[in-house]
C-alpha cells in the first residue's frame, strides 16, 4: 500500500497575506487560487522540487487548525546556508543554523505564526541504509 502526503492544509488569518508570503518572501510555486462557491477560497502552493503542497483558505470546513498551530514543517534542502541567504535575501527573518549531530536546521514563521524548518541532512545521507 503506497501512503502519499500531497497536502497540508496551513491555517491563515488572513489569505492575500498568506498568498503574498508564500509567493514573495518564501518562492513557494502557486498551484491555483480558486473560489468553488459558498465563501470557500483554496489557495494551493508547492515549494520548489517538492511532491507535497500546502494549501489555505476560506470556509473550508469545521475542524480546521487554529491560526499558528502548524509547528516544525521540514524543507530539506541540500545547501542551507544557501537556502537561508537566498530566504532572507526575499525578505524572510530566518534563525540562525543550528547543528544536531551533523543534520543542521534553520527555522523561520509564516505571518500567522506556522513553523517551518530548513533542514541539511548532510553527514546523514552518507549512512548506510540497513
Amino acid at each position: 500500500m503506497d501512503l502519499r502526503l500531497e497536502l497540508v492544509p496551513i491555517p491563515v488569518s488572513d489569505v492575500d497575506r498568506a498568498k503574498a508570503f508564500y509567493a514573495e518572501t518564501i518562492g513557494f510555486a502557486l498551484d491555483h487560487d480558486v473560489e468553488p462557491g459558498n465563501g470557500m477560497r483554496i489557495v494551493q502552493f508547492t515549494p520548489p522540487g517538492s511532491a507535497c503542497s500546502i494549501a489555505f483558505g476560506t470556509g473550508m470546513g469545521a475542524g480546521a487548525p487554529e491560526e499558528g498551530t502548524v509547528r516544525g514543517l521540514h524543507l530539506v534542502v541540500d545547501d542551507i546556508e544557501a537556502a537561508r541567504d537566498e530566504l532572507l535575501a526575499r525578505g524572510a527573518t530566518v534563525g540562525e543554523i543550528r547543528d544536531l549531530g551533523g543534520v543542521r536546521f534553520a527555522s523561520f514563521s509564516d505571518p500567522d505564526g506556522n513553523t517551518w524548518e530548513l533542514q541539511e541532512l548532510g553527514a546523514m545521507r552518507a549512512l548506510p541504509l540497513s
